[in-house]
């Protein structure tokens, strides 16, 4: 197994702002290690949430390159087994309750047998949420939302996580139970973790800190 499991090189993205372009990353790079957990912190408009979509396959950049595990491809075909995200507005079906939200993920790689069924029951029962299971996100808190959204994230084993300002949405004791969830199970699966936040606390709680400042990454 490569001892990357993601690489940023030279990454570059700029945006037309009527007749000005904007320079919103410049030349960012910098890796991560397989199980290793890694925040950017930085304050709003530094780069942060554009670098993580490039991270994430969801935008191209201008110059420079993602890998996942030593490839380039960070297509849709690949990225529901390799990635999982956990993002600040929760993004569940509100139709669904919490253990089918967790199943559609599933269904994003293949058929999902009564076996696997029971793998997301037992994911929301390590998050906490045996009892809710069949609750609609109307009827969840947003720190259950959320915890509903980390399970989600892990329960195809992706290799790497992508959490964007997973806690903005959430008062502070809320948040900070919902970060060491996160980071107790990545641990505990040894997937990695990309964190983005403003929260220098929460930063302090990865492995190697970051911090974004006018699109450079230091």
């Amino acid at each position: 197994m490569s001892n990357v499991i993601l690489e940023a090189r030279a990454l570059r993205k700029t945006y037309l702002s009527g007749d000005r372009r904007l320079e919103v990353l410049n030349d960012v790079s910098f890796t991560v290690a397989p199980g290793q957990s890694v925040s950017i912190r930085g304050e709003s408009g530094s780069g942060k949430s554009t670098l993580l979509h490039l991270l994430a396959g969801l935008d191209q950049p201008d110059a420079g390159e993602v890998l996942w595990a030593d490839s380039t491809d960070t297509g849709t075909g690949r990225r529901a087994k390799f990635l999982g995200m956990v993002f600040q507005s929760f993004y569940l079906i509100p139709e669904l309750n919490a253990l089918e939200n967790v199943v559609m993920a599933m269904r994003m790689v293949g058929p999902v047998s009564s076996a696997e069924r029971a793998r997301a029951k037992a994911m929301l029962a390590r998050v906490g949420l045996a009892e809710r299971a069949h609750h609609v996100p109307a009827h969840l808190s947003g720190g259950e939302r959320q915890r509903v959204a980390v399970a989600r994230a892990l329960i195809n084993s992706p290799q790497l996580i992508l959490a964007d300002e997973p806690t903005g949405n959430l008062d502070e004791k809320t948040g900070d139970a919902v970060i060491a969830l996160l980071l107790e199970l990545c641990a505990e699966t040894q997937t990695a973790l990309v964190l983005v936040t403003h929260n220098a606390a929460h930063a302090a709680k990865t492995s190697r800190s970051l911090l974004m400042h006018n699109g450079v990454l230091q």
